[in-house]
């Protein structure tokens, strides 16, 4: 059996949105994927969103890997997700800028798909959201065939004439494609669709659990019929929220903060209240959470919103919080529940630099170890 392999996720998430900040968080996410190759991580990814102020400022994913691919040798670059609506980007631009990074990166890109996550994003490019599933699904048909003759051509959504689509990727026929999946039914879709699932999962490893029985439910049922690519990919990647230092209580104040923040920034733009807020250092982050739930939930009811698991997961902070004996057991429960990959969200907003750069190699000297050591050792008969 394989062993579970690691990755990082990168937002740009930040707490204070001014001009130098911004420039700041951008500059230290780079630092930070640098760190996670030399401390054997095995992946990174970048989401891409847009005009989300008090949230996520990574609205160039692909700019943002070039330069981490530069400085990079060996770990994997993930593109993910692309937002796939036509409106945030054609799937001909988007298979250009996925082959130029995967020919740079010299065959290390995997790619995720997305619809856009919030009303606020899909208002700036005229996206509407009951054309997004459609969309998305046509984008990743368009991206896995452009490449496989001299000259594409499509009649569907869209009616492509023939052109070469150049350059083409290092990777043959397409680099591996994933889909952003935050309930059951996007991670069912992954499956049909034959594609990687990106989990995330913040309600824990039983909604991980949940998932993931999902996922193999449906490829073990799936006809095919639906493939995207005739290269499947059935690979269930799950989120690990993670701060881990010497002080297991510090660490876990820490983390717990930043994932506070995070959860109101998702609840702000998709929800409407108020902007999050970065707090102050010594407040009780426990009553705050209770404090912020109970507001979500006042909204919901407000909007008559059926309240699902989902609605206020984000709050849960049963996660990789703590010292690195905490992280062990914590990844341990996800790799029990049969994850490929853990992704560790570390850049959170009020996180400090020095915290996250400390967590990572935390991270890579003592969790990633244990669980390569469970890898099978091939033996060379000298």
């Amino acid at each position: 059996m394989m062993a579970v392999k690691f990755s990082m996720i990168f937002e740009a998430q930040m707490a204070d949105p001014s001009r130098e900040t911004e420039q700041q968080v951008i500059r230290d996410c780079v630092d930070q994927a640098v760190l996670a190759e030399e401390v054997g991580f095995d992946r990174i990814w970048a989401v891409e969103h847009h005009c989300l102020k008090w949230y996520a400022h990574m609205s160039a994913p692909e700019i943002f890997l070039t330069w981490v691919a530069a400085r990079t040798s060996r770990i994997r670059i993930g593109h993910g997700v692309v937002c796939m609506p036509f409106g945030y980007n054609h799937p001909l631009r988007a298979a250009e800028r996925i082959a130029m990074l995967d020919v740079l990166s010299g065959g290390r890109l995997d790619v995720g798909a997305g619809r856009g996550a919030t009303l606020q994003e899909m208002s700036a490019f005229g996206v509407k959201p009951e054309d997004t599933y459609a969309q998305v699904e046509e984008s990743l048909r368009i991206i896995s065939n452009c490449w496989r003759d001299e000259e594409f051509e499509w009649e569907g959504l869209l009616d492509i004439s023939p052109h070469p689509i150049l350059p083409r990727p290092v990777q043959d026929p397409h680099p591996p494609l994933y889909l952003a999946c935050t309930k059951v039914d996007t991670v069912r879709l992954a499956a049909e669709l034959g594609i990687g699932a990106l989990v995330l999962g913040f309600a824990g490893a039983d909604e991980i659990r949940l998932m993931k029985e999902t996922y193999d439910e449906a490829i073990a049922t799936r006809t095919g019929e639906r493939f995207v690519s005739d290269h499947p990919n059935d690979w269930f990647s799950a989120l690990c929220p993670t701060t881990i230092l010497d002080d297991r209580d510090e660490a876990f104040r820490i983390g717990a903060r930043g994932q506070r923040f995070f959860a109101e920034a998702i609840m702000h733009w998709n929800l409407g209240t108020p902007p999050p807020r970065a707090g102050s250092e010594d407040e009780d982050t426990a009553a705050a959470i209770d404090e912020a739930v109970g507001n979500v939930h006042a909204k919901i009811s407000e909007m008559n919103i059926p309240l699902s698991a989902n609605a206020t997961s984000t709050f849960n902070v049963e996660h990789a919080y703590g010292n690195y004996e905490d992280a062990i057991r914590y990844v341990s429960e996800l790799e029990a529940v049969g994850c490929d990959e853990i992704m560790c969200m570390i850049q959170m907003g009020t996180i400090p630099q020095q915290v996250m750069l400390e967590t990572i190699r935390q991270f890579g000297h003592h969790v990633i170890p244990h669980f390569r050591a469970k890898e099978p050792q091939s033996h060379v008969a000298v």
